[in-house]
């Protein structure tokens, strides 16, 4: 069980890591872009270390509040909800 959580984060993250590259391509280029509730719905799924690492890889979103202010608050969320997870507590 723990394992597949864990695989799945890993996938979430990587997900949340190229979407956000292939938008920033996508607007160099002036194309079509992928929407930034999309981008921030990944992050708030479990993807919020692999959207805050591709922001700053890509230097993509980093001016938008709600992109370095909501993407690092969500992801101290989601490092506050596993350790919760892992605690004791959350298997009494």
């Amino acid at each position: 069980m723990r394992e597949a959580g864990i695989g799945c984060l890993l996938v979430i993250n990587l997900a949340a890591f190229v979407l956000f590259g292939i938008d920033k391509r996508k607007a160099v280029k002036k194309k079509w872009r992928i929407p930034e509730a999309t981008l921030l719905t990944v992050a708030a799924l479990g993807g919020g270390a692999g959207a805050l690492l591709g922001m700053y890889t890509f230097h993509h979103k980093t001016r938008k509040p709600k992109f370095y202010l909501g993407v690092p608050a969500l992801l101290v969320t989601e490092l506050v909800l596993l350790w919760y997870a892992a605690s004791e507590h959350f298997f009494i």
